[in-house]
């Protein structure tokens, strides 16, 4: 599965050094892509910046019509891009399958969503005078996405960008650059005109450092680590780029005691364990009041042990692979790490010998957990559920807000009023209430402190890419 770069409605790179890709289930080279550098970025950004002009001025109404196609052939097309991603990056085919629906509903909503960008007009002032407000595309583009949802990443920022009349250069995780591929292939299926969307895989460095510093990106927006997003937003400021960053997360789940149990234990599961605890918004630790802690706690591990560990091709898997030796030796040393500082492993707690090369982390729940641990300070990224017990709803709030990051957090709760004061304490860009899965794409989705800049999603994702004038007319 040898793969091409897309540059003005070219597939072209043929001649460039190749990287290869790997399924982290088996670890073997499953296909190459070209190693592009800042030559072939800047030809993309180009080309981009070329078809802007035609672009941005169809109307909302045409712009429209390419996304419809384009969202019937990605719906279309669900189990092909779902085998691809998995191959890729290991979840298992049935999640895929719904990331791929997911993704395609960015498409849809968006395709719709632009027909609504309303300017507005000013009472005056003064006599003889109109006052307007009108909304314009920000212009080129530059996204670079990462490898945990390689297709709901990409819809998620292109779908708007084109809605808006922005074109776009791509830029996908190395990790999974052949579903952002297929991707691309079926917008230009969909007819979308050349240059409007482009992709480019290589050096990291190298692609983003010429879209930080060509003044014909006018956006960045990027998905990724927060000491990343750092990086980015000094390199912007040469040019005072616009940036949306959606960045690091370590999301805290607050049991309290009048929850429903099992229903608490039903959404932690699905949040926690969801693509092998390998998401940004995932429950990373654990907050139960001790009303309920031992009850919670024996249904929860209950229900870690059902969970099925392998291959995502394979049929009933819950969990793959991690993405890669980096990803299990964080989650390994985060579990001996509070192992070693007196938690007590339930479940898992070791490697999986599924496949040799690959790394496969068994579903862990972890108890008596303490603030100290390296668990509850950083994001975990991996399989694991650390139980910390708390005596009142202050001190669950105050350990959750105990974090630089503040992108998801949850609370469950059967109580309105109790519910309402709690989501109001929590600094979080997002947060489910008796809800593990929030996530939708006629939602906001951002979050707040060092979880990043702006929001990807509902209007506020469309308003990320859009500009305001305001004009003022003599009469």
């Amino acid at each position: 599965m040898d793969q091409l770069i897309y540059i003005n409605g070219q597939w072209t790179g043929a001649s460039l050094d190749k990287i290869p890709v790997h399924n982290p289930a088996t670890s073997q080279i499953i296909g190459t892509v070209p190693k592009a550098g800042k030559k072939e970025t800047r030809d993309a950004i180009d080309a981009a910046h070329s078809a802007f002009t035609s672009w941005s001025r169809l109307t909302a109404y045409e712009r429209s019509e390419y996304l419809e196609k384009y969202y019937h052939l990605i719906i279309d097309n669900v189990n092909e891009i779902a085998s691809i991603l998995t191959l890729e990056m290991g979840k298992p085919l049935a999640e895929a399958k719904g990331e791929v629906r997911y993704a395609a509903s960015f498409i849809k909503w968006f395709a719709e969503e632009g027909k609504r960008v309303y300017g507005r007009t000013i009472p005056s002032h003064v006599d003889g005078k109109e006052m307007l407000v009108l909304k314009a595309p920000v212009g080129v583009v530059a996204a670079i996405t990462p490898w945990n949802f390689p297709a709901a990443m990409i819809t998620r920022k292109m779908g708007p960008a084109l809605a808006a009349g922005c074109t776009i250069v791509l830029k996908p995780a190395k990790q999974t650059p052949l579903t952002a591929i297929m991707l691309v292939k079926l917008a230009e299926q969909a007819g979308i005109p050349k240059g409007v969307v482009n992709l480019v895989t290589g050096n990291a460095a190298e692609i983003g450092g010429e879209f930080l510093s060509n003044p014909k990106v006018r956006k960045v927006t990027f998905t990724g680590s927060t000491e990343i997003g750092k990086e980015l937003m000094i390199q912007a400021a040469q040019h005072v780029k616009n940036l949306s960053l959606e960045l690091g997360g370590h999301a805290p789940i607050l049991i309290l005691d009048d929850a429903d149990v099992d229903k608490a234990v039903k959404s932690v599961i699905a949040s926690k364990f969801r693509n092998g605890g390998q998401t940004c918004i995932c429950g990373n630790r654990v907050y139960v009041q001790e009303g309920i802690y031992i009850q919670f706690l024996e249904k929860l591990i209950n229900e870690t042990q059902q969970l099925k560990v392998g291959n995502g091709m394979d049929e009933g898997v819950d969990i793959g692979p991690l993405i890669d030796k980096n990803g299990f030796l964080k989650v390994d040393e985060h579990v001996h790490n509070a192992t070693r500082l007196g938690a007590k492993c339930w479940v898992g707690g070791r490697r999986i010998e599924v496949q040799e090369d690959a790394y496969y982390y068994a579903p862990t729940v972890l108890s008596d957990v303490t603030q100290e641990m390296l668990i509850m300070n950083e994001e975990t990224f991996g399989p694991v559920l650390p139980i910390q017990k708390v005596s009142t709803v202050e001190e669950a709030i105050a350990y959750a807000n105990l974090t630089p990051y503040g992108l998801a957090a949850y609370v469950f709760t059967e109580s309105h009023s109790l519910g309402m004061k709690v989501i109001h304490q929590l600094d979080f860009g997002i947060i489910g209430w008796n809800d593990g899965l929030p996530s939708a794409a006629q939602a906001p989705f951002g979050g707040m402190k060092e979880s990043g800049l702006g929001r990807e999603g509902g209007i506020e994702g469309l308003e990320a890419f859009l500009e305001t004038k305001y004009v003022s007319i003599g009469l």
